[in-house]
């Protein structure tokens, strides 16, 4: 059945659900776990007089230096429950999560990916958007979509 199997990680409590089930699932495939951070790229940032940019490399750096805490973290969670486990921290810019968490997943050779959706309705949805569903628009192997908490 499934022996790759790709989870999307941000640190919320809807991803940890996420990856408990994807946790369970591998230790009844065998599968490995790839747990997967997308930080996302941010192009450019003005001061509120809006004359000096900020440095934006500096806190692109502490996004990815966050993402690499979370990530060691949870390897050491996952391998702690007896599963094979690999992460990958990835950029992207312009507002493409989705499709980065999908390119990844798909690089990697992922045959099952998993994603906690909030499962946003109405103004909420159309405000802040779907990760899991732009996921679920690009990925080219199944998806598995965990709700999270109300």
């Amino acid at each position: 059945m499934y022996k790759r199997i790709a989870v999307a990680v941000d640190g919320s409590k809807t991803s940890g659900k996420s990856l408990r089930e994807a946790v369970g699932l591998a230790r009844e495939t065998g599968a490995r776990i790839l747990l997967l951070h997308v930080c996302e790229e941010i192009p450019a940032i003005w001061e509120p007089g809006g004359l000096n940019m900020l440095p934006t490399q500096d806190i692109m750096a502490a996004i990815a230096d966050a993402g690499n805490t979370l990530l060691g973290k949870l390897e050491q969670q996952v391998a702690g429950q007896g599963v094979a486990v690999e992460t990958r921290l990835a950029e992207t810019l312009g507002g493409r999560m989705g499709s980065a968490i999908s390119e990844e997943a798909k690089k990697w050779g992922a045959d099952l990916l998993v994603v906690g959706t909030h499962g946003r309705k109405g103004m909420d949805h159309i405000l802040m958007g779907s990760v899991a569903e732009s996921v679920v628009r690009t990925a080219t192997m199944p998806v598995l979509l965990v709700r999270g908490e109300d």
